[in-house]
């Protein structure tokens, strides 16, 4: 069975992530959530995170990047930018696909007209949350390849973030590996060794708008629940078996 939805999806998720306030403050579950922040991939993994932020007591934003794909091969990052100057070049694969520095430019300069367009928006709404120090965890609705979550923690880490997490409900055993080379833990609620797409894996998995992206982050800048208790003893929800197709 699928997840119902990706509200459903983010509250099996933030079930599974209550160790964090363990691990930041094992006596001031209350102080751990406030050096936690969740950043939802937009448009579809703000609606997961923002579960994972009530569960959590922990802030909520977003987190925008723009991979540089490979011109010959999209998929394939060779950087990638964020906010406020955000950059990260993978120099190996830049050198490996003889990309120039002309070409990189460009590149670059494209991504970086669309990604400005995209902040101007949503800062509008709420300003990025500062990560200096804090735990960011890095939340989609699943993932193929990875390669955009990849780029959000290395935008994560520039941004200050001294220690990354990501979740998604769902997504390839291979695809964990490589984020585990970016994250500083990586969790998911479902790995299928074969994932054609990742709506197979919901049942509902209309596309998320732009006003249920802009509605729940001015919905987070109001009071924060309080950080629930984290009981040793208990255990997190188990999420229904899934299968795929």
């Amino acid at each position: 069975m699928a997840f119902r939805d990706r509200t459903e999806a983010g509250r099996l998720l933030g079930g599974r992530l209550v160790h964090l306030l363990r691990t930041d403050a094992p006596s001031r579950p209350d102080d751990a959530s406030k050096g936690i922040v969740v950043l939802g991939l937009p448009r579809g993994g703000v609606p997961v995170a923002a579960e994972i932020a009530r569960a959590l007591g922990a802030e909520l934003d977003v987190i925008v990047v723009r991979k540089l794909g490979v011109p010959i091969q999209p998929e394939l990052a060779m950087g990638a930018i964020g906010e406020d100057g955000a950059r990260f070049v993978n120099d190996d694969v830049v050198t490996t696909a003889g990309i120039s520095r002309d070409r990189f430019d460009r590149v670059e300069a494209k991504a970086r007209t669309e990604l400005d367009s995209r902040v101007r928006h949503l800062r509008s709404l709420r300003a990025r949350v500062d990560l200096t120090a804090k735990t960011a965890i890095i939340v989609d609705d699943g993932m193929a390849t990875g390669s955009t979550a990849m780029a959000a923690c290395r935008v994560a880490r520039a941004h200050g973030a001294t220690r990354v997490v990501v979740a998604v409900p769902v997504a390839p055993p291979e695809t964990l590996v490589r984020l585990s080379d970016v994250a500083d833990e990586v969790l998911t609620l479902c790995s299928p060794s074969s994932m054609i797409a990742i709506g197979e894996w919901y049942r509902d998995f209309s596309p998320t708008s732009e006003a249920e992206v802009d509605a729940l982050l001015l919905e987070a800048q109001g009071p924060r629940r309080p950080a629930p208790t984290p009981d040793a003893g208990a255990r997190p929800p188990t999420p229904a078996p899934l299968r795929g197709g």
